[in-house]
C-alpha cells in the first residue's frame, strides 16, 4: 500500500536550483515563419518564461543562430532580461547541441534537469532535447514558449518528444512550480507582478486580490 510522506518533495518537480533554462533562437525572422500560435502569445509566454528564471537566479542559456546574417534580434523582452550580449551564444548550427560552447554551458551549471524553450519546436528544440536526453539529462520543454510553422509541426514535435521521455509544460506553470509556496515571501511578491503582466485571466484574478487586499487595509480603522 502506497504511503504519503510529510517532507520528500518529488524529484520530478522543477526547483530553483536543480536545473538550467536554455532559451532558442527567440528572434524576430523565426517568429514570421510561426504558425502553430499567435505570435503575441509566445512573445509574452517567452517575456513571462525569462523573467520567472532572473527572479529565481536560474542559469539561462541564451542562444540565437546567424542572428546578424539571417535571423534577427532577439524578442527585446529576453533581451530586456539578459541584457549582456556578450553572453549570448550565436551558432550556425540548427541543433544547439552540436555547438560546443552550448554544452560546455550546460556542464559548467552542473545541474541533472535541463528545461528547453523556443524557436522552432520540430528543430531547433526537437534536436538538442533528444541529445540531451541520450545523454542523461532530464528535459522539460516549455511549450507555449515555442512556436512551430504549422500547427502539426509543433504537435508532432511535442508528441516526439513525449515519447522519448520529455515533459511538456507551460511558462506559467513553470512560474508557480518554482515559486510552490506563497509563505516563500522572497519571491512571492515578484511571483504576482510577473502573474499579473504576462498571466492572461490568472493574472487579472492576481490583480483583483491585490487590489482587494490594499482597499481593505485602506478602509480598515485605525487603533
Amino acid at each position: 500500500m502506497s504511503t504519503a510522506h510529510r517532507a520528500p518533495v518529488s524529484d520530478r518537480l522543477l526547483t530553483p536550483t536543480n536545473h538550467t533554462l536554455m532559451l532558442i533562437d527567440h528572434e524576430s525572422q523565426m517568429g514570421f515563419a510561426v504558425g502553430s500560435h499567435s505570435m503575441e502569445m509566445v512573445i509574452n509566454a517567452t517575456h513571462g518564461l525569462a523573467r520567472t528564471a532572473a527572479l529565481f537566479e536560474v542559469p539561462t542559456i541564451v542562444t540565437t543562430v546567424m542572428e546578424r546574417h539571417f535571423s534577427g534580434p532577439l524578442f527585446q523582452g529576453v533581451r530586456e532580461v539578459f541584457p549582456d550580449a556578450d553572453t549570448w551564444i550565436d551558432r550556425t548550427t540548427m541543433n544547439p547541441w552540436e555547438d560546443e560552447r552550448v554544452r560546455l554551458r550546460v556542464n559548467e551549471a552542473g545541474r541533472p534537469k535541463l528545461v528547453l524553450a523556443g524557436l522552432w519546436t520540430e528543430v531547433c528544440v526537437v534536436l538538442p532535447a533528444l541529445c540531451a536526453v541520450d545523454e542523461g539529462f532530464d528535459v522539460y520543454v516549455v511549450a507555449d514558449a515555442c512556436g512551430g510553422v504549422s500547427t502539426e509541426a509543433h504537435e508532432r514535435a511535442i508528441q516526439r518528444l513525449m515519447l522519448a521521455g520529455v515533459a511538456p509544460l507551460t511558462w506559467l506553470q513553470y512560474l508557480l512550480e518554482l515559486q510552490r509556496d506563497w509563505a516563500r515571501t522572497a519571491t512571492s511578491s515578484a511571483v504576482g507582478d510577473i502573474a499579473r503582466t504576462h498571466g492572461g485571466t490568472y493574472g487579472l484574478g492576481a490583480e483583483y486580490i491585490y487590489r482587494m487586499l490594499d482597499w481593505d487595509r485602506a478602509e480598515r480603522p485605525s487603533s
